[in-house]
C-alpha cells in the first residue's frame, strides 16, 4: 500500500484528489494539509510514501515546503498544479530544482473527456515516484550563468578513449524524470561561446514547456527556445521539443515538428529525435540520455554509436531514476557513462577538439 499526503489549500480540489487516489486499491490518502506548515507537521507524524504538493498556498508555499522537506524529511514529492500562470510554472520548476520529482497538471474534472486519462496518469505517476529513493538536499540559490566547469584533465592512460572525431555539428539529449534539474545543471555550465546547437526532448506534462524554457533561460548563458517548425538551427542555441509534437531535424539544418504517432507511448519521443539525428548527422553528432523512467531513446542511442557518433549516459549515482540511461548502458549504447557534474565539461571538450583525439579523466567510465 502506498501512503499519500495531499497538500492543497482548496477544499474542493483536495477532495477531488482524494477521490482519484483512494479509488486505486494500491493507494491510501493517509492525511491532507491545507498549507505548507501543516504539511511539515504531518510528514513528521505520518511519514508518507509520496506527497502531492500544490505550489500556491498561504503561510508556506509549495516551493519553500519542498525545500524544507528535502532538508529535514526527504520524501518523493509530486507537484500538482492547476495554474496556467507562467510565473507559477517557473516556480514549479524551482520546486523540482529543490528536490520534487515530477510535475503534473491537475486532472481534468469528472465528466470531462480527458478525466479518465489524466486521473490514470496521476495515479501511475504516484506509484512510480513511490519507488524512487530520495536523499537529503540542502537549499541553494540559483545564479545566472556561472563560469563553465573546466574540461576534464587529460590523462595519459585514457588517450584515444574516443575515436578521432569528425566535426561535431549537433548535440541531442533526452531526459524524463529528474531531467529538468539535470538539464539546468548542464546548460548552466556550458560556455557562452558553445559552438553547436543542442536539441532536447524532456518528457513532461502538457502545458509546462513554456515555463520550463523560461526557467532555463534564467541560468543559461545560451539562448533557449521552444522549437518551432521550419526554423533554422543556429550554433549555440538550445531547442526544446514542444508539447504533443515529435521533433526531428531535416537536411538543410531545420527543425521539423510533426503529429506522427507516439513512440514508446510518448510525443515528443527521444527515440524519434535520435533516429532523425542519426539520419541527418550520423557520425557528426553527440547524443546522450539523462535520468528518466523507461527506455525511450536507448536503442536509437546505440544506432548513433554504431554510426560513429559520440554517445553518453548519465551514471546511476547521479540519476534520480536510472531507467533510460540504465537501458542505454545495458545495450552498450553509451561510449561514456558520466556523473551529471562532468557532462558539460565533456561536451565542451568534445566540441573544442574537432578532428582530434579526446582525452578524459580516469573517473569517466568507458562502457
Amino acid at each position: 500500500m502506498i501512503n499519500v499526503l495531499v497538500v492543497e489549500d482548496s477544499p474542493v480540489v483536495r477532495e477531488f484528489l482524494i477521490h482519484i487516489l483512494n479509488a486505486d486499491p494500491d493507494i491510501t490518502v493517509i492525511a491532507t494539509a491545507c498549507d505548507g506548515e501543516e504539511a511539515l507537521d504531518l510528514v513528521r507524524r505520518h511519514h508518507p510514501d509520496v506527497i502531492t504538493m500544490d505550489i500556491h498556498m498561504p503561510k508556506l508555499n509549495g516551493l519553500e515546503t519542498t525545500r524544507l522537506l528535502m532538508e529535514t524529511n526527504p520524501t518523493p514529492i509530486v507537484i500538482v498544479s492547476g495554474s496556467e500562470s507562467t510565473n507559477e510554472v517557473v516556480t514549479t520548476f524551482d520546486a523540482m530544482d529543490a528536490g520534487a520529482l515530477a510535475v503534473l497538471r491537475r486532472p481534468a474534472g469528472i465528466g470531462h473527456m480527458d478525466h479518465q486519462a489524466t486521473a490514470r496518469n496521476m495515479v501511475q505517476t504516484i506509484k512510480l515516484m513511490s519507488e524512487v529513493k530520495v536523499v537529503r538536499r540542502w537549499s541553494h540559490i540559483r545564479s545566472a550563468a556561472p563560469a563553465p566547469a573546466p574540461a576534464p584533465t587529460p590523462h595519459p592512460a585514457n588517450r584515444g578513449l574516443i575515436r578521432e572525431s569528425a566535426q561535431v555539428r549537433v548535440v541531442a539529449i533526452g531526459a524524463s524524470t529528474g531531467g529538468p534539474s539535470a538539464i539546468e545543471t548542464i546548460l548552466m555550465a556550458l560556455p557562452r561561446n558553445f559552438p553547436v546547437p543542442i536539441l532536447i526532448v524532456q518528457h513532461m506534462a502538457p502545458g509546462f514547456v513554456g515555463g520550463f524554457v523560461q526557467w532555463l533561460a534564467h541560468s543559461s548563458s545560451l539562448p533557449v527556445h521552444v522549437a518551432t517548425h521550419g526554423e533554422l538551427i543556429l550554433p549555440g542555441h538550445i531547442y526544446i521539443a514542444p508539447d504533443e509534437y515529435q521533433m526531428k531535424v531535416e537536411r538543410g539544418g531545420r527543425i521539423g515538428l510533426t503529429k506522427d504517432a507516439m513512440e514508446n507511448g510518448l510525443r515528443p519521443s527521444v527515440s524519434y529525435l535520435f533516429r532523425a539525428v542519426a539520419e541527418v548527422y550520423g557520425c557528426d553528432a553527440v547524443a546522450g540520455l539523462l535520468t528518466g523512467m523507461g527506455r525511450d531513446g536507448a536503442s536509437e542511442l546505440r544506432l548513433l554509436k554504431e554510426l560513429g557518433a559520440v554517445t553518453f549516459a548519465q551514471d546511476r549515482d547521479s540519476s534520480v531514476v536510472n531507467g533510460m540511461p540504465g537501458e542505454a548502458v545495458k545495450l552498450n549504447a553509451a561510449m561514456l557513462v558520466l556523473p551529471l557534474e562532468k557532462i558539460a565539461a565533456a561536451l565542451t571538450n568534445l566540441v573544442n577538439h574537432q578532428g582530434k583525439y579526446l582525452s578524459v579523466t580516469d573517473d569517466i567510465q568507458k562502457n
